[in-house]
């Protein structure tokens, strides 16, 4: 077999991942950092599959799950981080802007702004990631049957499946605890499963074509919108290492012209037609697609509790809102610790299963949003509408993208009560199942900055926080906890899947001299209280809040070890 990295070559994994792009490539690497044996097989050679194209932006919550992941500098030494937008219609500047004005003025995260880095390029990085790490990873591998023998035991290897290499059609069977499909929209592992893929699909038509560019439209390196009465709301991308992307809509009267057929000359004389009255030149074509838009979610995307879907293998949707990869890398992320704890027999099996409610409902909202959106890109009416007909498309394309905006960046996305995300023990300013605030946290001695994400990576590891307020006020329930936590020193809540870290609000030469007793892991100091009171922690007070691995809040109340203890329960096995 042609591999990346052939350390083991085992017939037994704990995970075998079918599919080779960003999202089969981030979970592999999520599994091998989590302590899970898994491997990767990809039925294409990559470099015979197209050069550029594909996805190109990645938001603030993908770029925060990436940094968690110690995956994000890589990526921002080569994209574009853009954080500004552009409207243009007949050739005049709209302000506001609409559609990508969203890009703008993003609040309360590092990363604000959209990094544009063209899938080749995110791919490259996490399979040397893999490769880096150990992980297996195989090309010119097609999974062409796979077995469930649902009497194995809970620590057996119930799937075995079977694959072909492409080339020397040799064959060959993997078993697995778990088998994930991230084999695309065409998804053999979804197929074969039997599970139902649900939706539509349109009869209109998008061209996205990729290219060195020479303009003459003011603020070319920012994300544009160009509202054209033949060719849709044109879509206008600065791309990595100095591209661009220009894409619209090839309607029935563009299409009229072309009896022959769309070639990458039609792509490139529509493209200009597009931005006009603007003047455009392509130096160097890299990429161009034609494609058909549609909406599809699979049923499920857990099936028999051993066959998994993420990526495009669980759901379809058009690019309009450059949602596509932001959405599979959210799958993988959710999945990723859900699936290593599972596996290394931590968590109840009901923790896994909230991979597809939660995934499931969030999907289920981008893909009727994506209904919208797209239909009004190609300027005409949802089914919905029953306004002025007369009135411009465009603008209720804008507007429906700004009451999108905390979605569309990512940061806003959350998830109901469940399993993992559980009802608060005190009234806080943070929802469970939520983004918390990246708050700005300072190193005890050298004073350097640092985020609440910074000191909280995602090491498939709950991280129990404690607010201690002011010391001198919650001194008393500080010791009780460390009583509490001595008392249960074998217990779950001292291992290694369970790490703490303490935050004062009152700074000091030693974070033990300031609490008044031992840490409760790493400390540091909120020097203006701001992040207390952003989670709704008073400094007579403080309070406790547990973070799911991937960031999100699962849990808070006051400083109470019960309250920690009994989350907990809930959640291990014993």
């Amino acid at each position: 077999m042609d591999t990346t990295n052939s350390h083991t070559n085992s017939a037994e994994y704990d995970v075998v991942i079918v599919g080779g792009g960003p999202v089969g490539l981030l979970l592999a690497y999520q599994l091998k950092r989590f302590g899970v044996l898994a491997c990767v097989l990809e039925q294409y050679q990559k470099e015979e599959q197209d050069q550029y194209g594909r996805a190109i932006a990645l938001f603030p919550r993908t770029l925060e799950q990436l940094h968690q992941l110690d995956l994000i500098e890589p990526m921002l030494q080569l994209g574009f981080a853009c954080r500004t937008s552009v409207t243009y219609k007949d050739g005049k500047r709209i302000l506001p802007g609409r559609v990508w004005n969203f890009m703008e003025n993003i609040k309360d995260t590092t990363y604000d702004f959209v990094l544009v880095l063209r899938q080749i390029f995110t791919e490259k990085i996490l399979r040397e990631k893999l490769t880096k790490v150990g992980v297996e990873y195989y090309q010119g591998i097609e999974c062409v049957d796979f077995i469930l023998n649902e009497s194995t035991s809970l620590d057996g290897y119930p799937v075995a499946s079977k694959f072909v290499e492409k080339v020397t059609g040799k064959g060959f069977e993997l078993k697995s605890k778990y088998l994930i499909g991230a084999d695309g929209g065409r998804s053999f592992v979804r197929r074969h499963a039997g599970i139902p893929f649900e939706g539509d699909r349109s009869d209109d038509r998008w061209i996205r074509i990729d290219g060195l560019i020479e303009t003459n439209m003011p603020l070319a390196r920012s994300y544009g919108a160009i509202e054209s009465k033949t060719h849709g709301n044109v879509l206008w991308a600065p791309l990595d290492h100095a591209a661009t992307r220009i894409g619209f809509a090839y309607t029935e009267e563009i299409a009229a012209k072309y009896p022959g057929g769309v070639t990458q000359e039609v792509a490139e004389k529509e493209a200009l037609e597009s931005m006009k009255p603007f003047d455009v030149r392509f130096k160097e074509i890299h990429w161009w697609t034609l494609y058909t838009i549609g909406q599809k979610m699979a049923k499920d995307f857990a099936t028999r509790d051993r066959i998994i879907l993420c990526g495009d293998a669980a759901h379809t949707h058009s690019s309009g809102a450059a949602q596509g990869l932001n959405t599979g890398i959210h799958d993988a992320v959710n999945l990723g610790w859900k699936l290593a704890l599972q596996i290394r027999g931590i968590t109840k099996p009901e923790i896994l299963k909230t991979y597809n409610d939660e995934r499931k409902l969030a999907v289920n909202q981008l893909i009727e949003y994506d209904k919208d959106i797209s239909v009004l890109m190609t300027h005409k009416w949802p089914k919905w509408y029953e306004g002025d007909p007369n009135a411009d498309p465009y603008i209720i394309l804008g507007e429906i993208f700004e009451k999108a905006r905390s979605f569309n960046t990512g940061l806003g996305i959350s998830y109901p009560i469940n399993a993992v995300n559980q009802t608060t023990a005190a009234v806080l300013n943070v929802v469970p199942g939520s983004r918390p605030p990246d708050v700005e946290l300072t190193m005890p001695g050298t004073g350097r900055k640092l985020s609440l994400q910074d000191v909280t990576p995602n090491l498939a590891k709950f991280w129990v926080v404690v607010f201690a307020g002011n010391p001198v006020s919650t001194k008393e329930s500080l010791l009780s906890l460390r009583d509490f936590l001595e008392e249960r020193d074998q217990s779950f809540l001292t291992r290694e899947y369970i790490s703490w870290i303490t935050i004062s609000a009152i700074n000091g030469y030693s974070p033990y001299e300031t609490l008044g007793t031992k840490p409760f892991g790493d400390t540091f100091f909120d020097t203006t209280s701001s992040a207390h009171e952003k989670f709704g922690f008073g400094l007579e007070r403080g309070g406790i809040l547990i973070l799911r691995p991937d960031g999100l809040v699962a849990h808070g109340g006051p400083i109470n070890g019960q309250i920690v203890e009994d989350y907990f329960t809930k959640l291990f096995r014993n």
